[in-house]
């Protein structure tokens, strides 16, 4: 019995060892992932201050709504164009998803305009992106935002954006709109 607990005691204290060394490694190969990941981010641009004309209230909207040209405006639906600047493109050299989706808002909430009353306040209640594909630099892209439907509190949009010329798809996105309810004062 002596030798049965001595075999017991051995195996438990080699059991440790190797949960020790396991946990080395495991730490290790976090801290080589932590390292991976902060060059990326800093790859991409991340812990750079921002020059200080970039900072000002306004600024990502104002560049927005530079980058769009205004085709056609009719109830319940609005054209436009845009070509990918480099100004909007990520560290791949295509259209930043960010900027698409605040494209895609800003044509739907103008599209929900055309048959919401202006009286009505508007809030952007939820939004869904597909990113079909990228858009390069100098890739012109036409916007068609469409109301879905329209009721008197939910206005939901569709906008599609296409590569001019070839009418790829590469973007897709479906708003929806709710408005506040004017008071009966």
């Amino acid at each position: 019995m002596a030798s049965t607990s001595t075999t017991s005691s051995s195996s438990s204290s080699s059991s440790l060892t190797m949960s020790s060394a396991s946990n080395t490694d495991k730490t290790h190969s976090w801290d080589l992932r932590k390292k991976y990941v902060k060059g990326f981010l800093q790859t991409l641009g991340a812990f750079k201050n921002l020059p200080e004309t970039h900072q000002q209230k306004g600024f990502v909207s104002d560049m927005m709504r530079n980058l769009l040209k205004i085709d056609l405006i009719e109830p319940g639906r609005i054209i436009c164009h845009l070509t990918v600047k480099r100004l909007v493109t990520n560290a791949y050299g295509t259209f930043h998803g960010g900027t698409v989706a605040g494209v895609a808002e800003l044509v739907a909430m103008a599209c929900a305009r055309t048959v919401v009353s202006e009286d009505r306040d508007l809030f952007l209640g939820e939004m869904s992106m597909s990113y079909l594909s990228a858009s390069a630099i100098n890739v012109d892209l036409e916007i068609d935002g469409r109301i879905v439907r329209s009721g008197r509190n939910v206005t939901t949009v569709s906008v599609e954006f296409r590569v001019k010329g070839t009418e790829k798809l590469v973007y897709t996105a479906r708003a929806t709109f709710f408005a506040e309810p004017v008071s009966k004062l």
